[in-house]
């Protein structure tokens, strides 16, 4: 039995996340089985390096399968990128590892996070920022944004209510740039639970809004969803690495 990687990237604005869904082929994952399935004429399931929510990007995602078709990696490669859609895109395909995991070995993510902060269109990246117009205090956010770096409970940062595992992750850096009207806010951990990022980006856009205190938010770890901030939309995320 073969294992093989794929490095991929993907526009998640018209899909319903990676995960595959019963009833559904609108997902990342259920694309690439459907296609790697007619490909390799046998039954293919997708081990992903995490479960990207609708309408979620990703430029570094990892995947890897396991078959039993003899097709070289680089054929295999060359398939995926004929019958795809333009929306999904395979970097490459290589042999790996019998026991390599794209979820269960990877050691640390980064995702970002742009804002378009500005009450000026943003006609053509629309589908990749979150518009924010008003005025962001950016000591402010930076202020907060340390604080959520090391090891925490972030349970008020899962929009699962029904998580079972523990919700202790390692954030080993937050940083916030900003060029022009865009803010961008790069998270690397070693992990995030469900909707972690997205909710830590509400929470400090209610900080650059003047809606919370910067210093509030050591207390927020440990706490319920409710302590948090709200969800910022998924448009403006994408994850950008899987480091091994």
């Amino acid at each position: 039995m073969r294992n093989l990687r794929l490095d991929l990237c993907y526009d998640g604005t018209r899909y319903r996340g990676w995960q595959r869904l019963a009833g559904s082929d609108n997902t990342i994952q259920g694309k690439l089985e459907t296609v790697l399935s007619r490909i390799l004429g046998e039954s293919i399931e997708i081990s992903g390096s995490g479960r990207t929510d609708a309408g979620v990007h990703a430029k570094g995602q990892v995947a890897n399968f396991h078959c039993e078709s003899d097709m070289p990696a680089d054929e295999i490669l060359a398939q995926l990128r004929m019958y795809l859609p333009e929306d999904i895109g395979v970097f490459s395909c290589k042999e790996c590892s019998p026991r390599f995991h794209a979820r269960l070995n990877a050691v640390e993510k980064t995702y970002c996070y742009r804002i378009w902060n500005s009450t000026v269109p943003c006609v053509f990246e629309r589908r990749y920022v979150a518009v924010i117009p008003e005025q962001l205090d950016l000591y402010a956010l930076n202020r907060a944004a340390g604080y959520l770096e090391g090891e925490h409970d972030f349970s008020a940062f899962c929009g699962n209510p029904k998580f079972k595992k523990s919700t202790v992750r390692y954030i080993r850096s937050v940083v916030i740039q900003k060029t022009g009207e865009e803010v961008r806010i790069y998270f690397t951990g070693d992990g995030f639970i469900h909707n972690q990022v997205r909710i830590m980006v509400g929470t400090l856009l209610e900080v650059g809004m003047g809606k919370r205190d910067p210093h509030s938010l050591p207390a927020l770890f440990g706490g319920r969803r409710s302590d948090a901030g709200f969800l910022a939309p998924a448009q403006g995320l994408c994850l950008m690495e899987v480091r091994y």
